[in-house]
């Protein structure tokens, strides 16, 4: 019999408030930055439901981070006309929230250079980031959401930088990768990634995503959306986290990880096993921490037809009565 856990795992069913907008006309403000990594410029983006003003209270940021194989405003502020509203930054805003995003070195808009983008110098970008977050907020705690990979560059900036860390959220992610059919069929390609800092990254490749666990927990049309948009950048995008989700994990210690944490498996997720993520919970220090596994969901639980279970668990989450703001 399995032993009785202490985690918080839900089956999350969409409550009608939280239904996906299909036509949402709400504007919201936004600004572009450049952050500065040495001589690699950082593309960020930000958005809120007004322009700050001067002497208003500081809203909480929500600062939202890509994953191995796409760019931040693609994964979180894509438009896919008729199709509903895919904006996590739309939807933050909404709820009250300071919400920016950052394209990695190597990603999008970033300086495209000669290295993989691994986690290690991820949390270097993130450290930009966030200096320039915290000068143009006033805030001195961010909190964080991390997509896949996108969550080994969240908890990694955690373990360095625990003073800037507000609240964690980890989506779609993986602890040693043991037992995962996505890291198994990706280790065959291992020695590319040694020995090349850039793959290819085609339409086919994002499609993917929506397709290799469960097809039909995503609208094709999104997927094609995507694709647009981030093919526009080019068709080759860093090796660095796939070499270390499939040589070097774990490269996030649970232990280290002080911050409240939220962790979300999609529940037909290939990239992680929900026991690898339980072992992963249960060594977490903080006390304030849940672990939910939304029903419907695969990996891509951000654009998913069911992100607006996403997007409820983390708002809870974010504004518990302790959550900095």
């Amino acid at each position: 019999m399995r032993k009785t856990i202490c985690a918080i795992l839900v089956l999350a069913a969409v409550s009608a408030f939280g239904q996906t907008p299909q036509g949402s006309t709400t504007r919201y403000w936004s600004q572009e930055y450049w952050a500065q990594k040495g001589d690699v410029r950082l593309y960020m983006f930000r958005k809120r439901s007004e322009a700050p003003r001067p002497g208003q209270a500081a809203l909480p940021v929500l600062f939202l981070v890509h994953g191995s194989s796409l760019s931040g405003r693609s994964t979180f502020d894509l438009a896919a006309p008729g199709r509903g509203d895919y904006s996590m930054m739309n939807a933050f805003a909404g709820y009250g929230f300071d919400v920016w995003t950052m394209d990695f070195e190597g990603y999008g808009r970033s300086s495209h250079t000669d290295g993989n983008s691994n986690i290690a110098e991820a949390v270097k970008d993130l450290k930009a980031a966030a200096d320039l977050v915290m000068r143009e907020t006033g805030q001195t705690r961010l909190n964080l959401f991390g997509e896949s990979s996108g969550g080994l560059r969240v908890g990694a900036f955690a373990m360095a930088y625990p003073d800037r860390v507000g609240r964690l959220v980890l989506a779609a992610f993986t602890y040693t990768g043991q037992g995962s059919p996505t890291l198994a069929d990706r280790a065959k390609q291992l020695e590319f990634y040694r020995t090349h800092n850039r793959r290819p990254r085609d339409r086919d490749m994002i499609r993917s995503i929506f397709t290799r666990d469960k097809p039909g927990t995503s609208d094709p049309a999104v997927a094609e959306a995507l694709a647009d948009a981030e093919l526009a950048f080019g068709d080759t995008i860093p090796t660095g986290t796939y070499l270390d989700m499939t040589a070097n994990l774990p490269v996030v210690d649970p232990t280290k990880v002080k911050a409240p944490v939220l962790l979300v498996r999609g529940e037909h997720d290939g990239i992680a096993t929900e026991e690898d993520l339980l072992d992963f919970y249960r060594r977490l220090p903080n006390p304030d921490r849940q672990f939910i596994v939304l029903a419907g969901a695969a990996h891509a639980v951000a654009l998913g037809l069911t992100r607006a279970q996403l997007w409820h668990v983390m708002r809870s989450f974010l504004t518990l009565s302790n959550a900095p703001r």
